[in-house]
Formats: structure tokens, sequence, C-alpha cells
């Protein structure tokens, strides 16, 4: 039997990158799945190219207006809400002298406030189901530490997982996991933007930084979206009913906690 068979789930991001590889796989396992994405064109495409069980939502995470419709059309599309993963995310980075405030906002209206309304916005269905249902959220390994030149993110990372625990303690009570990923390196196009970022403040060559954080993994390798569904699926299903307010490192190898 397929182990999401018969679920509702929202993956936000979800057009490209790591959630398209959560979305591939929840559809797999079974699951009817909403292509959450700002770009609604490239959400439509995605979930046209992933079969029928997948349709577009255009969501901004920043709009609590666009987070509500979301949630409606999945109730009307798959009848109710079922998983919900967290995954829209932006990455910044600068020295602590010349972080701007408006880089700041924006990463923690997204990265921040997006997963923290949008996680309320789905417990508030799910609670209304009475059926429980699961939460992913996506940390990272930057969330466990500080960084030098990555000191927002980072930020938004740690307030994620602990954002995490605390809703994961509070909504449990109504049969509601909610758990997350701490990704390491994950390659991909949004590589390109970061090794550029870190060429320029720490004076590289373009795709020196990439090959340096991949050689350090003691895995051998940066990671693929691919390496991290494993964990996506199981946090969606019930075989982690027991698991509560934990985040999983899945990097290689890169930090253990």
């Amino acid at each position: 039997m397929k182990r999401l068979e018969g679920k509702s789930a929202l993956i936000t991001g979800s057009a490209r990158g790591i959630g398209r590889a959560f979305a591939e796989a929840y559809v797999r396992e079974g699951a009817r799945v909403a292509i959450a994405d700002i770009n609604i064109e490239r959400a439509a495409a995605t979930a046209s190219e992933i079969g029928p069980a997948a349709y577009a939502v255009q969501m901004d995470v920043t709009r609590q207006d666009s987070i509500d419709a979301a949630i409606g059309a999945c109730v009307k599309q798959a009848g109710g809400l079922d998983i919900l993963v967290n995954n829209a995310a932006l990455f910044d980075l600068a020295p602590i002298v010349e972080i701007t405030r408006e880089s700041y906002d924006r990463l923690f209206s997204i990265n921040v406030a997006g997963t923290l309304f949008t996680m309320q916005a789905a417990a508030r269905q799910m609670i209304a189901q009475a059926r429980g249902g699961k939460i992913v959220n996506m940390a990272s390994q930057a969330g466990r530490r500080g960084e030098a030149l990555v000191a927002v993110y980072c930020a938004t990372k740690a307030a994620v997982i602990s954002l995490t625990q605390s809703a994961g303690l509070n909504l449990i009570r109504h049969g509601i996991n909610v758990n997350a990923i701490a990704p390491g390196v994950v390659d991909g196009e949004h590589w390109d933007g970061v090794d550029a970022l870190f060429a320029k403040y720490e004076n590289r060559p373009l795709g020196e930084k990439k090959r340096l954080v991949g050689a350090e993994v003691p895995f051998g390798r940066m990671g693929t979206a691919d390496d991290l569904t494993g964990m996506a699926i199981f946090l969606a299903s019930e075989e982690s009913n027991y698991v509560v307010a934990q985040t999983y490192n899945v990097d290689g190898g890169n930090w253990m906690s």
C-alpha cells in the first residue's frame, strides 16, 4: 500500500527544486498535491508534468489572503488538507555591517512569518476536519549555528526550528504532528546565486565555493533534492505519528545535533 494513499498535501514553493521533488514523491505515494507557488505559470507547468494528482495554486506566503485562498483551494480540489510542507524560502548574505533592513524584512517575511501563518491556517483547517494532520517545516543546518556572512538567513532558520518545537507541542493535542527537516548544502539552480554571493564577499572565483562546500560534506558530495524525499515522506506518513516537535538533519553528516 502506498504510504500517503488518499491524503491531500500542500507544498509551498513547489514549482521547482526541493518542493517539486517532494511533490513528485508524494504523488508516487498516493497523495493529491497542490503545487503552491507565487509563479502560477510555473506551478501550472509543474503540475501538468507531474500528472493529474497534482494541481497548481497561486500562493504568496507574505499575504494572508493568499494563504487562506490556497488552503481553500485544497478543500475545494481535494476535500480537505492532511499534509502541509512549508518549503518557500529566500536566501541572502552580507557582512553584518552591510545588512539592509530591506533584506532583513524580506527574509523574515517569507522564511519566518510565511512559515508561521501558513502553518496556522493549515492547522485551523486540520482542526476543523478533526482527522489530525502532518506539518513539515523546512529548516536548515544554517539554523543550527551562526555563519559570518549569513546572519539573517541563519536567524530565520533558527526561528523555524523554534516555531516547529512550539507548534509541535501545541498542536499534537489535535493529532497534528509538526516536525522539520534541516538540509545541508543542496545542489540546484539556487546555488548559482549563493555561489555568486560568496564569490563577491570572499573574493573567490565563481564555482569555487560550491566545489569547496561539496568537498567538505562527510558523505563526499553536496546533497540533492531527492536525498531529502525519504524524510519528507516519513514525516508526512503514519510512521511518524509518535514524532513530535523534532528537526531532523539530512545533510550527509555535515552537522551533528
